[in-house]
């Protein structure tokens, strides 16, 4: 059914209401999906400020927002009340330097340069990439880090944004994107159990989001050993829940933040996705234990309680 007037304009005044405008599932600081947390990794580097819209949580805004953008999915940004687009659009923009002067003021000032990371390479490995450059021709080393902290060491052609950094005569570009994710690391190259393989430690990366089961986490639920939160809409909370999950909404995040580091936390939603984003993104405010329930409550029916409608 195609938009009204009205709804078209309090879209309009929704985008223009702060300079950033983010529509994303979750917010700021719980995203509720890989694309719209990479977004927001991106954004926390660039500006101190900026508003998020949690599409999840309005039907209306989500529907809406699709027409009104005339883009079919999410995060969409929005700066000075003007569309720029989708994650990956977002992060082309960032990789080439012109989001930062979106964001940076009239005119698109000159930027400074971009603190270069540092990266040490052992004569091991600076030896190994050096017999590889021979063949590489015009490609370079490059070293992309993404927010889950998996790394990509390749040689392949430069990309404009990248920053080199030289280490044991061993020229390396580090993507902008990964900056201050590769501080600090350090590149060997050892025997490993397949064979000789580069080894990289970072020691930036944070714990990981522990995986759980349906059966184990109803046993850790029994013994009273985790919070469960849910993740999802009330939309989908009507249609089935776990009896044990609190609804996952601003009262709930301000008694999680307030919980112990180490207190035992696990998130699920519909199959797993949404609630991998906010277990992600809790590690990220300095908590250790946090679970995703693999499957989501779909699993759980199928698992623990068929009494749970699957949808």
């Amino acid at each position: 059914m195609p938009m009204t007037d009205p709804q078209r304009e309090k879209l309009a005044e929704l985008v223009r209401s702060k300079p950033v405008v983010l529509f994303m599932k979750g917010n700021r600081r719980f995203p509720a999906c890989g694309f719209s947390q990479q977004v927001v990794g991106i954004l926390d580097q660039l500006t101190p400020t900026y508003e998020t819209v949690n599409i999840l949580a309005d039907p209306e805004v989500r529907e809406g927002m699709k027409e009104f953008s005339s883009w079919p999915t999410f995060p969409q940004l929005y700066v000075k009340g003007e569309f720029v687009g989708g994650c990956d659009i977002v992060k082309d923009l960032f990789a080439s330097g012109e989001l930062q002067k979106l964001l940076g003021g009239d005119g698109g000032a000159e930027l400074k340069a971009p603190k270069a990371p540092t990266v040490t390479i052992s004569a091991t490995a600076a030896t190994a990439f050096q017999e590889a450059a021979a063949d590489a021709g015009a490609e370079v080393l490059r070293l992309e880090i993404d927010p889950d902290f998996n790394c990509d060491l390749h040689f392949g052609p430069p990309v404009p944004g990248d920053v080199e950094v030289k280490s044991a005569g061993v020229t390396l570009h580090v993507a902008r994107g990964s900056l201050s994710r590769a501080d600090g690391v350090s590149i060997d190259f050892i025997q490993g159990p397949k064979g000789p393989a580069f080894k990289i430690d970072n020691p930036n990366e944070p714990p990981r989001v522990k995986r759980v089961g349906p059966r184990e986490l109803k046993a850790m639920l029994d013994a009273g050993k985790v919070h469960l939160f849910d993740v999802r809409p009330d939309a989908e909370r009507a249609l089935a829940s776990i009896t044990a999950a609190r609804k996952l909404d601003a009262k709930t995040q301000e008694d999680i933040l307030a919980m112990p580091k180490d207190a035992p936390i696990a998130f699920h939603c519909h199959h797993g996705g949404r609630s991998r984003g906010a277990a992600e993104a809790l590690l990220r405010e300095g908590f250790t234990n946090v679970y995703n329930l693999e499957g989501g409550i779909e699993a759980w029916s199928a698992e623990v309680d068929p009494s749970v409608p699957r949808y």
